[in-house]
């Protein structure tokens, strides 16, 4: 990820914990320069990403003013992010736990066989958790893992986050991930555990998360109720930002 979109994770994630409240004046571009220690134009990259968004206004000789009115009126997550979700929450000062409904080791279907490009006779970790934001139901994580590349896991690492365990006691990094967005109608797990009703539609996320070696470490399909969280993509062409400093 650019470091300017980086930058703008920050500052966005600032806008909505209230570090910057809603009419105060973003600090100014010399101040954000010393504090994230890039350029100026890197700094007004970040920024007008967040003008376009509906975030920040800015008026030349007042300053950039916080606006608080971006585009989504729900929890929005980028689709470049996957970090994962205790990262994201914990980026933006929100209280996230999880209920591990489903903890156990098991053989591949043919499907996870396919995702995670292991043989049948490799065993994987089966997960099913809730993450409650807030107290209330947030997502519901179905995950398979290679046994192989993720020993040592048990319930209290599920109840905290899977990512930090990979990312920091493993050492692994990732090289990236394969995502899909759909619509789907709520299984009985979703209207067990997110409080659907049989006819409400839910959006899933399916994903697979690879590692530097190039093997998959984690195959997941996360849903939720459709009207609690969303997920965003800023595209824009490289000149059109050149144009906006103009």
């Amino acid at each position: 990820m650019p470091k300017y979109m980086e930058i703008a994770d920050v500052l966005r994630k600032r806008i909505k914990d209230g570090t910057y409240p809603k009419d105060s004046l973003l600090p100014y571009q010399t101040e954000l320069v010393e504090e994230f220690g890039v350029s100026r134009m890197t700094i007004k990259n970040a920024v007008n990403i967040l003008i376009m968004e509906g975030l920040l206004l800015t008026k030349r000789g007042l300053g950039t003013k916080v606006l608080n009115h971006s585009f989504w009126g729900k929890d929005t997550s980028s689709v470049t992010e996957y970090k994962g979700l205790s990262y994201q929450m914990k980026q933006e000062k929100r209280t996230l736990t999880s209920q591990v409904i489903t903890f156990e080791v098991c053989f591949p279907t043919t499907r996870i066989q396919e995702m995670l490009q292991i043989t049948a006779e490799q065993p994987i970790y089966h997960v099913i958790r809730l993450r409650i934001l807030e107290g209330n139901p947030y997502i519901l994580e179905h995950s398979y893992m290679p046994l192989d590349l993720v020993s040592g896991l048990t319930k209290e690492i599920l109840e905290e986050s899977v990512y930090d365990y990979l990312l920091q006691d493993l050492g692994y990094k990732f090289a990236g991930a394969y995502r899909t967005f759909q619509a789907a109608k709520s299984d009985e797990y979703d209207q067990t555990y997110l409080a659907c009703q049989a006819d409400d539609p839910v959006l899933e996320l399916e994903q697979i998360i690879y590692l530097e070696s190039g093997r998959p470490v984690d195959y997941s399909c996360s849903r939720n109720r459709n009207d609690v969280r969303g997920y965003s993509m800023l595209d824009m062409k490289p000149d059109l930002l050149q144009h906006r400093k103009k």
